[in-house]
């Protein structure tokens, strides 16, 4: 029992680190944890799985608001350059407002349009969850190619963008891509939004800035809506919530940790003009998700 346990929570910690750094790396944090997962012979769909995942996104999500935090209070307090323009915070808020009611309007579409038209329509499948067709490890390597060669081709514009102020059209643009990421498993959301920006010309520190902001503003709800699923669809008992809770804050803890040191490394590669590197990572680790389908059981 003992050695079951310390098994259990080396999974665990196994599980919060590659969650936190991946979820805040341009590598997609869903593919890796997905892979992990399956390797473990672990069912993502189990109550304590959804929890566990529900409080690695809380550890990833601390990490961000203290990473970021005295970058955007420089941006919070900074002045106008010229009279009668907005200010950078108020600018700054108008354009997270306006992405992500953007990312909204799209990611609740798309996934209407997955699950009722697609799965249930034409899929004839008896009940509509697009975490269920994510599930497929083909799928998921196809959404780590796609996210990888858009960082590659943004990866070459990345000289050009100086852009210190974002527009509604980047706005507009980075919330739509975050709104198609938000059903599909494997593509990257920090790196689809970040390449966005710096396709429209966005600066890599702000282009970063922003992605991060988005995250921290989307972040919450989406865990909220899962704990809600949670509690509908399983009946726990106040025992149950206890034996999963620990866990959960165990992996918080080290998920946070992981997350911290992802971000220091993230924001050193996009000073260094090294963006594309990313986009090689996301085509090999397609590569390797892709043959794993060959050899792990299906779930």
């Amino acid at each position: 029992m003992v050695l079951m346990n310390i098994v259990h929570y080396l999974q665990i910690a196994l599980l919060a680190l590659i969650q936190g750094a991946a979820e805040l790396l341009p590598v997609s944090s869903s593919a890796h944890v997905i892979l992990a997962q399956r390797l473990m012979g672990m069912d993502p769909s189990r109550p304590e799985q959804v929890f566990l995942l529900v409080m690695l996104h809380t550890g990833t999500m601390f990490a961000v608001l203290v990473y970021f935090w005295p970058r955007w209070r420089r941006l919070w307090n900074a002045k106008a350059e010229n009279p009668g323009e907005p200010t950078p915070r108020r600018q700054f808020l108008k354009m997270v407002i306006l992405a992500t009611a953007v990312t909204g309007v799209i990611g609740l579409g798309l996934k209407f349009f997955i699950e009722q038209v697609i799965l249930v329509g034409f899929l004839k499948y008896p009940k509509g969850e697009v975490e269920e067709l994510f599930k497929h490890l083909p799928l998921v390597a196809a959404a780590l190619a796609a996210v990888g060669l858009v960082i590659l081709v943004a990866g070459r514009r990345e000289s050009a963008t100086t852009g210190d102020r974002l527009t509604s059209w980047a706005s507009f643009w980075i919330g739509a891509v975050q709104g198609l990421c938000l059903p599909f498993r494997g593509f990257s959301r920090s790196g689809a939004t970040i390449s966005t920006g710096l396709f429209c010309g966005v600066s890599r520190s702000l282009s970063e800035d922003f992605s991060f902001a988005l995250a921290l503003v989307l972040t919450p709800p989406v865990q909220v809506y899962s704990v809600y699923k949670l509690l509908k669809t399983h009946e726990l008992s106040s025992a149950t919530i206890g034996e999963i809770l620990v866990p959960g804050l165990v992996g918080m803890v080290f998920s946070f940790g992981a997350g911290l040191l992802a971000l220091r490394f993230l924001s050193a590669v996009l000073e260094r003009g090294r963006w594309k590197y990313f986009g090689y990572y996301c085509l090999a680790a397609a590569v390797v998700v892709f043959g794993a389908h060959f050899i792990i059981p299906a779930a």
